[in-house]
């Protein structure tokens, strides 16, 4: 991390013991300095730190605050999507899913952690017998959503059973996936930030300055086609051309929706 863009861990304005104990452990995970915040304002913080992002832990959460935007986990994003596998009608279910074919006891990876709202949803698919992984490169995202998925008390109980089952690690999942053997998880996952982006995503504008910005190459591809045993599939604008680049040519999902998946079935 550049120097104007370093970040530090401190605790919120009204200091605990709990809320130290979780920022000095928010700063030994992400590798970046514990800083005490001795009631002082995140203005004044960044002054004397230099540090642009703020890694604040309160209420038992942490929240990632840059300058004019905040970045916290929370499973809202999935909360729908999983009402709609569990009680909706015939019809409405999950294009994700779909295109990945999960059900009972599947393995999946996902190689684009992000908020975790893919993950979620994924680990509500496969159940308790399943298993999902989810990687994320960037240190400070995988902090605050791999803690969030181990410890937000969601609404529900499936909600917080599906979040509690997900493994995070934090590693390019170029690397990860060479770690791995054959035929190692079922389905293989990617949903990297969109090379063009919908202008209506506003919640992902704080992620986007803090994501991994490469993209996806033909190489990861074709190893991630070694590691899945069935599947591999990519998210993307459904107008994209990256389709056709990686060489995704069954592409699925809603004859209206703005996002589709393209699938390689193994």
């Amino acid at each position: 991390m550049t120097k104007e863009k370093r970040a530090i861990a401190t605790t919120g304005r009204k200091w605990t013991r709990e809320a130290e104990t979780l920022a000095c452990w928010a700063a030994e995970h992400a590798g970046i300095s514990y800083v005490e915040r001795r009631a002082r304002s995140e203005e004044e913080l960044r002054e004397s730190t230099g540090a642009w992002y703020l890694l604040v832990a309160k209420h038992g959460l942490l929240t990632l605050a840059a300058p004019k935007d905040t970045f916290f986990f929370h499973p809202n994003m999935a909360h729908l999507r999983l009402k709609n596998l569990r009680f909706g009608s015939a019809g409405t279910g999950d294009h994700m899913v779909e295109a990945m074919q999960l059900h009972r006891g599947m393995s999946v990876l996902d190689c684009t952690l992000g908020f975790g709202a893919d993950a979620i949803v994924s680990s509500f698919a496969v159940e308790q017998e399943g298993r999902v992984v989810g990687l994320e490169s960037e240190p400070l995202i995988e902090t605050v959503v791999g803690y969030g998925l181990s410890h937000f008390k969601a609404e529900n109980w499936p909600m917080q059973e599906a979040m509690r089952r997900i493994e995070t690690h934090c590693i390019e999942a170029s690397v990860f996936l060479q770690t791995q053997n054959d035929n190692a998880f079922d389905v293989v996952y990617f949903d990297p930030m969109f090379r063009y982006p919908l202008t209506a995503s506003l919640s992902l504008t704080p992620l986007r300055e803090l994501a991994n910005p490469a993209a996806l190459t033909p190489e990861i591809v074709q190893e991630a086609c070694r590691v899945a045993r069935y599947r591999v599939v990519f998210k993307e604008n459904s107008r994209s051309e990256e389709f056709a680049r990686l060489g995704f040519t069954k592409i699925v999902g809603g004859k209206y929706s703005k996002i589709h998946y393209g699938v390689m079935v193994l």
